[in-house]
């Protein structure tokens, strides 16, 4: 019989919602308060997650979700480089499917 795997489980900074963790990008603090996307998943600082939906990135610009969860501002921005990173992945993985990186 084949092993069946845990596919690990992220929770959605932005709704709260769990998803996979393949299915999300990873923004990360670092120990300078810099905030940027983590591409790898494996950059040290403090992570949190967002789902690949462009219009929960909008959203979460309007009301500075960001901030909140890292309390720091965070460069307007940023906002609109995760809004154009995230529309890129997901356009992406429409066309490739898990493939894609």
């Amino acid at each position: 019989m084949a092993k069946v795997r845990k596919i690990p489980m992220r929770k959605d900074l932005l709704s709260g919602e769990m998803f996979p963790k393949k299915e999300m990008v990873r923004i990360v603090k670092n120990a300078d308060g810099t905030v940027s996307i983590d591409p790898t998943g494996k950059a040290a600082g403090r992570g949190a997650y967002v789902a690949l939906k462009p219009e929960a990135i909008a959203q979460a610009k309007a009301k500075k979700v960001i901030d909140k969860a890292f309390e720091l501002a965070v460069d307007p921005a940023f906002y609109d480089e995760l809004f154009a990173y995230v529309d890129h992945k997901k356009a992406r993985m429409e066309l490739f499917g898990d493939k894609s990186k």
